[in-house]
């Protein structure tokens, strides 16, 4: 395996799997998220339990449900190839090592920064580049909807977790902070490019965007299913009209993704 098995280039570096695979195809718990502008995130990880790329892209090398790959035997194994031994001199000074790995990976992800969107040019002042039903979807979005309390900022994410009601078997914000209060609280996801992010949510449970929109409306629960409240109540008043121009707002976040072209490796 490699860190593209998952994060595919031409899949918006995601899979389009509700949950992904590891080693030897084992269905894992979570949805993998997209690398897309992963450089401006504070934490990684659904549950936030890396404060830096550098140590996230360590985790799913070593655990075993993964790459399942050793750090010593990964550097034992990169240091048998002249090519890497000559490029970390050349970078690090030093022989391949797991902290120039992890910084040489790091570096690569900061540059998966999509281009401006359809919704950054209308917010430039180009006004024709969103459809009226976006243009009502962005209403909805920063209004009565109530979806820009939390997804916010460049981003469209306030970085912070938050209990939803899906996917209950999985502690997540819970199992790094020891508290319960966090039980199966997850962090919120950019809404850049999310239009060809799906499936959603941390366990992939939701398909679409429509599914999604339609969540908030009228699905979420109003407690889990082991009785802690959740952050958010089913917009009940609303109409089911409201979710197309929703979803076609959503759909305007995307810009293009930079262009990676398959290295010649040593």
């Amino acid at each position: 395996m490699s860190c593209a098995s998952c994060h595919i280039p031409t899949k918006a570096f995601a899979d389009s799997l509700a949950r992904a695979k590891g080693l030897g195809g084992k269905v894992l718990g979570r949805n993998t998220p997209t690398l897309l502008n992963v450089g401006f995130y504070r934490t990684h990880f659904w549950d936030g339990r890396a404060t830096s790329l550098e140590e996230q892209v360590l985790v799913p090398i070593r655990s075993p449900d993964e790459m399942n790959q050793d750090l010593g035997a990964l550097e034992e194994k990169l240091n048998a190839v002249p090519g890497y031994v000559k490029q970390f001199q050349t970078i690090f000074g030093t022989k391949v090592n797991r902290d120039g790995v992890a910084k040489a990976l790091a570096a690569f992800e900061r540059t998966l920064v999509t281009k401006p969107s359809p919704f950054d040019r209308y917010l430039r002042g180009e006004e024709d580049s969103l459809s009226e039903d976006a243009k009502e979807g962005l209403r909805l979005f920063s209004g009565e909807a109530g979806c820009v309390r939390c997804h916010r900022g460049p981003l469209l994410s306030d970085g912070e977790y938050y209990r939803l009601g899906v996917g209950g078997g999985d502690r997540g914000r819970g199992a790094v902070t020891g508290k319960k209060e966090d039980d199966h609280k997850y962090r919120t996801p950019s809404l850049r490019n999310v239009a060809q992010t799906g499936p959603y949510m941390h366990d992939g449970s939701l398909k679409t965007l429509t599914d999604v929109v339609t969540f908030y409306y009228r699905s979420a629960p109003q407690r889990t299913s082991d009785g802690l409240p959740l952050d958010i109540e089913p917009l009940l008043g609303k109409s089911f009209s409201e979710i197309a121009p929703i979803v076609a707002f959503l759909e305007c976040l995307t810009g293009e993704p930079p262009d990676v072209k398959t290295p010649d490796l040593p």
